[in-house]
């Protein structure tokens, strides 16, 4: 360990031929070591084709799920083909005289319309052998599509959770929790949609189409070309709807997330709601929020009603032109009744895929709506990128020297201003400083949660940025001023250092910390669960888990943000014992407003209008008592 003069000898200015520029950090920026922007990326909608495209780039892990599904729709064409052929043989050959079709004549050589019985029950067979075919087609469908499309789900939803972890914390603090959580939670679905359900119907519908038309044309070419006058309307209404579907669809999305944002916060702060007695208040918040939600969603519903009105008119016109066309060429002999009445079975059939596909076009935009939020999001680039040939970092021996750093949240607002100082291995270092001088912000830099917009935070002599991040990540052990417990047991908590550890390593780490005994105390003991976020503990109680989850990490750096700020005098002590213990031969950053616990430091660092001055330990407490603590 260093004496005070020692250190304050290191800290120094640093060389200038020390200095590195770092292009990569420089302007443009957004939120401090937030997410850079995508320059030239504009906020209208993508094209639609572009959007699908890249939907099923995402989906294209589970091609041969995909493909099966296809595969297993193909058969819904020829099923709903042969739908219709029993009722036209019982009408013609059955009820009529007319003779059975040719494959019908070769299956069954001795079945002739002079026995009607026997054509009659052939055709009510047929009819239940193509029901029952349809529904196994059907069920086999059903099942591999939910199970594909779930599975797609799940793993989309896990890159979109990976990615969000990756941004900076500056993009969480202008996003917002709530938006997160909708885009993971709704937003994600449109892939399941586009990829599974939308495009295999899609597939199977031109599939269908295609042989209704064809049958149709072979019965008459002129009513296969009525039936197919009506797909230029539909594709010329879909496109007319397009923008102002996919606009509400967006503008539904985003009031939603709002009214989501207004629950999670009244809940994450619902103490203090409580205290103030605005529970009305937020109440008339959330309703509000919602009231907007509705009324967007209720002109989107009107669009979409618009939008179908006008397709079932569209096909309702070809229905009634078939029949009306139809019917005279019943009256010339030009066609039979049956194979009129074949024509408009088919018809219901080409029409029933027709209209799905126009009308799933509506649908489409909304998820289409949200794969744009989707992307939006993914596109986001972490502002903290792991260098090519990163080097590797077992343990640090914990030296670190901050050369000529500038850095600002703001592209024109520095915090710090070319802060340059050395500090040893082993050294305890105050860091000390009115709010929101730039405390948080320098051990940010250090542990690379942001990078400097000029110089260099160096690790034993090597730029922070040329390290692994997992690596560099495990050198640092940190205690923030309002410790951070999750929904779990004790004992889990302290083990969230080393997954790994056992019982007796994490019982060890809470004796160092003075946790045990009241852990012990607990009805359940290790195993108690401290409710989300800790709130089943006291301050001082979960201040000293997360000194044994400190303590059970072993880092060769430690970073102790106020650890006691919020707790009573009895249990501050406990936690300056255990932060004695904890630091010891190791490089440790103490910040703190309480002249007693930076006094076991070598060195306090004073950060003032954005720079450094380092203070011994008699300069520091008075310094401190001059800006009236």
């Amino acid at each position: 360990m260093m004496s005070g003069g020692q250190a304050a000898r290191h800290l120094r200015g640093i060389p200038a031929d020390a200095r590195r520029p770092d292009p990569a950090t420089r302007a443009g920026v957004e939120g401090g070591g937030g997410v850079r922007r995508q320059r030239g990326r504009h906020r209208e909608s993508r094209s639609d084709l572009a959007l699908v495209l890249r939907l099923l780039q995402e989906a294209g892990r589970y091609r041969p799920h995909i493909v099966g599904i296809f595969l297993l729709s193909l058969f819904a064409a020829p099923l709903a083909l042969l739908t219709p052929l029993p009722l036209k043989i019982a009408v013609d050959s059955g009820i009529g005289s007319d003779p059975l079709p040719g494959f019908v004549q070769v299956m069954f050589p001795g079945l002739t319309p002079a026995s009607p019985g026997a054509v009659l029950a052939l055709s009510a067979l047929m009819l239940l052998a193509v029901a029952v075919l349809a529904q196994l087609q059907s069920v086999a469908t059903m099942v591999l599509q939910t199970y594909t499309g779930e599975r797609l789900l799940l793993t989309f939803r896990g890159r979109i959770f990976q990615h969000l972890q990756l941004l900076s914390l500056s993009y969480h603090d202008r996003i917002g929790t709530a938006d997160s959580l909708y885009r993971i939670q709704y937003d994600a679905m449109a892939l399941q949609y586009v990829a599974v359900d939308g495009l295999v119907a899609l597939v199977t519908a031109v599939v269908t189409v295609v042989s209704m038309i064809y049958v149709t044309a072979r019965i008459d070419g002129g009513l296969a070309l009525i039936a197919l006058s009506v797909i230029p309307p539909l594709l010329v209404a879909s496109w007319r709807f397009r923008e102002r579907l996919r606009s509400r669809s967006r503008q539904v999305k985003q009031l939603e997330s709002g009214a989501l944002s207004v629950v999670q916060e009244v809940l994450t702060g619902l103490r203090v709601v409580k205290a103030f007695g605005q529970e009305d208040r937020e109440q008339e918040r959330f309703v509000g929020r919602s009231r907007d939600g509705v009324r967007a969603r209720l002109r989107l519903a009107l669009a979409e009603g618009a939008y179908g009105l006008l397709v079932g008119a569209i096909v309702a016109a070809g229905s009634a032109g078939v029949l009306f066309v139809g019917g005279r060429l019943v009256r010339t002999g030009t066609v039979t009744t049956g194979e009129l009445l074949a024509v408009m079975s088919y018809l219901t059939q080409l029409y029933g895929p027709v209209k799905t596909a126009a009308k799933r076009a509506g649908t489409l935009q909304g998820q289409l709506a949200s794969a744009e939020r989707v992307f939006d999001l993914l596109d986001q680039t972490p502002a903290i990128l792991e260098q090519p040939g990163a080097r590797p970092l077992e343990r640090a021996t914990g030296a670190v020297t901050f050369s000529d750093v500038t850095f600002g949240y703001e592209p024109h607002r520095s915090v710090l201003r070319a802060v340059s100082f050395d500090v040893p291995a082993g050294t305890r270092v105050g860091v000390a400083g009115r709010t929101g001088a730039g405390k948080s912000t320098l051990m940010s830099l250090l542990t690379r949660l942001v990078d400097p917009v000029r110089g260099r935070v160096l690790l034993d002599g090597v730029d922070l940025r040329d390290y692994r991040l997992a690596n560099l990540r495990t050198q640092f052990g940190v205690v923030l001023q309002d410790p951070v417990l999750f929904s779990t047991t004790i004992g889990d908590n302290i083990a969230y250092a080393r997954p790994d550890a056992g019982q007796a390593e994490v019982e060890a780490a809470a004796r160092a910390a003075h946790a045990h005994d009241f852990i012990m105390a607990l009805p359940d003991g290790y195993a108690t669960q401290v409710g989300e976020r800790g709130v089943r503990l006291s301050g001082g109680e979960r201040q000293r888990i997360s000194l044994a989850r400190a303590f059970l990490k072993d880092a060769p750096i430690l970073i102790l943000d106020e650890p006691t700020s919020a707790v009573d005098v009895h249990t501050e002590q406990l936690i300056l014992d255990a932060v004695e213990r904890l630091t010891a031969g190791r490089t440790s950053f103490m910040i703190s407003h309480r002249p007693g616990a930076l006094g076991s430091c070598d060195i306090v660092l004073d950060l003032n209008g954005g720079r450094v001055v380092p203070l011994s330990r008699s300069a520091a407490g008075s310094g401190r008592a001059q800006r009236g603590g």
